[in-house]
């Protein structure tokens, strides 16, 4: 990340339509402790309707030329049940992280990262 810093060492990716439109849906707080996250790819936009728990979400371009991504929107403690963030212009995969990773992180528009699939 362009501040030097991890937004989540281990990420889950939700694949293929049914595994975005599942997400985080029904899962414990315990399934995205400190450190994890939801990699959403091809995404602009997310729902929390039967979520259990707030999340951090940061919205991203689609990769440059050297693999980075651009942040373009973050949203911080996205409330369970009640929270919707619209289509954001330009986004093309979403971070879904615990809540307080943003701020954590010092995460903001414009900031440039890599998300990296494990060989």
């Amino acid at each position: 990340m362009s501040r030097g810093t991890v937004l989540a060492s281990e990420l889950e990716t939700a694949s293929g339509l049914w595994g975005k439109f599942m997400g985080l849906m029904g899962r414990p707080a315990s399934a995205l402790p400190a450190g994890r996250g939801l990699w959403l790819p091809a995404s602009n936009g997310i729902h929390m309707m039967f979520m259990r728990f707030p999340i951090d979400a940061v919205f991203v371009s689609k990769p440059d030329g050297s693999g980075g991504r651009t942040v373009r929107s973050v949203h911080r403690s996205l409330r369970a049940w009640t929270g919707l963030v619209p289509l954001i212009r330009g986004a093309d995969g979403v971070l879904e992280l615990p809540v307080g990773t943003i701020d954590a992180t010092g995460t903001e528009v414009g900031d440039q990262l890599e998300v990296r699939e494990r060989a």
